[in-house]
């Protein structure tokens, strides 16, 4: 039955037109049809993948949108500290002024006080030398006045061991000598420590040479905190 049913098929492709055009419009849909299908599946490919692309857009465009308001952000930030450097640049500027002019300032009174100093030098040295022999003298005529028989001399000796300023020199000193009392008088218009240390090793050069032990006495008008120390000591 089916070979008669091809038969009879085949025969009226040939033999009736109008059959062969209705198979063959048939044969047309359907290819149209697959055709239409894997368009609309191609279609909507393409609308997934757009509306894919689409959300994409959207997260960007709205990192895009954050990343701008940072940035304007951090403008505002940069614009403000180019503001505060500007002023501490120009507060920096006005005390850098300032220092220079307490500089200046400084300078020349510190130049006033080395010619102050200088001054203050030469005139003690001169008192110095003026007062200590007055003051010698004076010392002479008091002692050898309250004390009667004693007397004020001086005392000059070669110190060739170097006892007193570590090399051989002279050293003279005033001596005032009552009964069995030597007295080494030294009198100084200002005192230091290294005096006292100095007038001590005098001492200590005369009782090496004469064998007696003196009462060390300094007269002056001025001795420092150390020179005291080292006087009581």
């Amino acid at each position: 039955m089916g070979a008669n049913l091809k038969g009879e098929f085949l025969r009226l492709l040939r033999e009736d037109e109008e059959f062969r055009l209705a198979v063959m419009g048939l044969l047309g849909f359907s290819d149209l049809k697959s055709s239409v299908d894997r368009l609309v599946e191609a279609v909507n490919k393409l609308v997934r993948l757009a509306e894919a692309h689409e959300e994409r857009l959207v997260k960007l465009e709205e990192r895009i949108t954050r990343i701008e308001a940072a940035i304007e952000e951090l403008t505002k930030i940069v614009k403000a500290h180019e503001e505060r450097l500007a002023k501490v640049e120009d507060r920096l500027t006005r005390l850098e002024t300032v220092v220079e002019k307490l500089a200046n300032a400084v300078s020349v009174h510190s130049m006033r006080l080395d010619s102050f100093d200088r001054r203050l030098m030469a005139l003690g040295a001169r008192w110095g030398v003026e007062s200590e022999e007055a003051f010698r003298n004076a010392m002479k005529g008091i002692v050898e006045g309250i004390l009667g028989v004693a007397r004020v001399s001086k005392w000059v000796y070669f110190d060739k061991d170097g006892v007193v300023y570590g090399y051989p020199s002279q050293v003279d000193v005033d001596v005032v000598i009552k009964d069995s009392t030597h007295i080494l008088v030294e009198v100084k218009s200002s005192v230091s420590r290294g005096d006292v240390s100095e007038f001590s090793r005098v001492g200590r050069l005369y009782e090496m040479v004469t064998g007696i032990k003196p009462r060390l006495v300094m007269v002056t008008p001025f001795i420092d905190d150390r020179g005291l120390e080292a006087a009581r000591t």
